[in-house]
């Protein structure tokens, strides 16, 4: 079974490398899974396309490049488009998560299980770090309000990490092309009866210093797409 781990990247010049060697030393041999590496750089202006094209060179990644900025949806949109994997795992470039949790977040769909598998940041007793107050509230805000729109009972809508079997994925016409695609995926997997599974994981968040660059407009659109695509397919 290969797995096609989707990073999309933008101005991630000083933590790309570390994170792609970090998910090519997850060993999924117990699982029988192989890994493909799709990085998607979306007009990085930091010098992270050169060191994107070097790992390509070297044989580590996929490589897709946008020539203009489009937005984290419409990256993974394109890195989708280009999997050629059973399952699709969704992975930050910022080392906030921990690819060693891979064989966790994989094994319900191994089983047979799930059909997609969030990973939360808000059960189970992995570490955290401990970062800002209101941003925790707006995750948990922003999950409420979607359980209350798909009749699920998640914790931790916006995590990133989300594993779908690829035909969940090819089902689905995605629209949103920055960070309005949490919501729209849950709503729509949520529409489709999918079989969800939540497994705790580790969180390392970033300060906005250390580079950390969603903000409040970001959840005033994700609020906007809970709404929308509660009421529209």
């Amino acid at each position: 079974m290969l797995l096609s781990v989707i990073i999309p990247v933008f101005n991630e010049r000083q933590t790309l490398e570390g994170l792609v060697e970090k998910v090519r030393q997850v060993d999924l041999s117990p699982l029988n899974i192989t890994m493909e590496i799709i990085v998607i750089d979306d007009c990085s202006q930091d010098g992270t396309l050169d060191v994107a094209q070097r790992l390509a060179e070297a044989g580590k990644i996929r490589l897709i490049k946008h020539d203009k900025n489009q937005g984290k949806g419409a990256a993974l949109h394109s890195g989708f488009r280009g999997a050629q994997g059973e399952i699709i795992l969704i992975q930050d470039a910022d080392l906030e998560y921990e690819p060693q949790e891979y064989p966790k977040l994989l094994r319900p769909i191994v089983e047979g299980k799930a059909d997609v598998v969030y990973g939360s940041r808000f059960m189970g007793g992995e570490p955290h770090r401990v970062l800002y107050f209101w941003h925790y509230v707006g995750n948990r805000f922003l999950t409420l309000l979607s359980n209350t729109m798909t009749n699920l009972n998640l914790t931790d809508m916006e995590t990133c990490y989300k594993v779908f079997r690829s035909e969940i994925l090819s089902s689905m016409r995605l629209k949103e092309k920055r960070f309005g695609f949490e919501p729209e995926v849950t709503a729509k997997i949520a529409r489709l009866d999918c079989r969800i599974y939540e497994v705790g994981i580790s969180y390392t968040g970033r300060t906005y210093g250390e580079g950390k660059k969603i903000n409040w407009k970001d959840g005033v659109r994700a609020l906007w797409c809970i709404i929308k695509y509660a009421l529209v397919k």
